[in-house]
Order: structure tokens, then C-alpha cells, then sequence
């Protein structure tokens, strides 16, 4: 969880606050633990950092 958190520039907290409302994909539970699909991972935070105006006339 630190590295996937340090990846998406967040703490801890946000991180297991946007698995447990299902924003974050390829989140897999083991038993206990939780496990992240890295290709999952860099595919949806490659999409980061885009404005949410994009194609919007001015």
C-alpha cells in the first residue's frame, strides 16, 4: 500500500477511503490483505492531471 500510495501521490488513508468506495480498479482481497493490478493502476492514473474541460469551447 505505501508504494501504490506514494504512486498515486496520496496518503494511506485517501488510498484505502477510494478502495473502499470502489474508485480505484483492479483491486483484488486475499483473505485479509488487498492486492492492486499494477496494469490496472498505471492505465487509470495515466489519465491524472487532465483538465475536465477538455473539448469545451470557450
Amino acid at each position: 500500500m505505501d508504494e501504490v500510495a506514494a504512486l498515486l501521490r496520496v496518503n494511506r488513508k485517501t488510498l484505502y477511503e477510494s478502495i473502499r468506495l470502489g474508485q480505484l480498479p483492479g483491486v483484488v482481497r486475499v483473505g485479509k490483505s488487498l492486492r492492486i493490478r499494477r496494469a490496472s493502476l498505471v492505465a487509470s492514473s495515466s489519465g491524472k492531471g487532465r483538465d475536465s474541460d477538455d473539448g469545451k469551447q470557450r
